[in-house]
């Protein structure tokens, strides 16, 4: 008995970390992953319900209805943070929090970059989305130069990058949005956090369903 178990036992242990080795190779170098692929161990719901947010099959999925937003438990200043994500059906509605404290509006005190169906979210909701509703804007802020986003089903690339007072957009690998803050003080009123030098990263359960996957981030000294 004991002749058959041990090959068993040693060869579940090499699938096991070949698997660990696999996930380690997609991380890139100096950064480290924020969602581990199967709990949300890190993360704390803000503004919503934990029922919203789940795990299916490696991604992180938010179902769109009243999860608010999921936070980091640490706070980050200056990083690269990169991620993708995609609709399950036209018309989606997200978003990526930067610096964001955990009082209030998420969107104003501290920093959201829209992430939305630009394209199907006008058809589906027969609404004319302003320019700093597109994806890629700091909402209400500063909108987006272009709009490389990929529809329903398509899964989209996005690197953001905050350094000190700048904050820069790439969205499959296009720069959409590169802002100098102090340019943007009148706006400060309504977004104080415009003003916030760290806080905490996040995304945003707000319109259907959207999965995410390789969320990685950097601290940048």
């Amino acid at each position: 008995m004991h002749r058959a178990i041990v090959p068993l036992t040693l060869a579940a242990l090499a699938i096991l970390l070949s698997t660990a080795r696999s996930a380690e190779k997609d991380i890139p170098e100096g950064f480290e992953a924020l969602f581990n692929g199967k709990d949300l161990k890190g993360w704390k719901v803000y503004g919503g319900k934990i029922e919203a947010w789940g795990v299916d099959n490696g991604l992180l999925f938010t179902t769109g209805s009243g999860g608010g937003w999921l936070l980091t438990e640490k706070e980050y200043g200056d990083f690269e943070l990169r991620l993708e994500y995609r609709w399950e059906k036209a018309g989606g509605n997200s978003g990526v929090a930067l610096r964001s404290p955990l009082t209030g509006d998420v969107s104003t005190k501290g920093i959201e970059i829209q992430l939305i169906d630009d394209a199907g979210y006008e058809k589906v909701h027969k609404y004319k989305l302003k320019p700093t509703q597109h994806t890629g804007s700091i909402y209400d802020v500063v909108p987006p130069s272009k709009l490389p986003g990929k529809g329903a089903g398509e899964w989209n690339k996005m690197r953001i990058v905050a350094k000190g007072r700048k904050i820069t957009v790439e969205l499959n690998g296009e720069t959409v949005t590169d802002a100098n803050l102090d340019d943007y003080k009148t706006h400060t009123e309504k977004h104080p956090g415009l003003l916030r030098p760290k806080g905490h990263l996040g995304v945003q359960s707000h319109g259907g369903r959207v999965e995410f996957r390789k969320l990685f981030v950097k601290e940048r000294g």
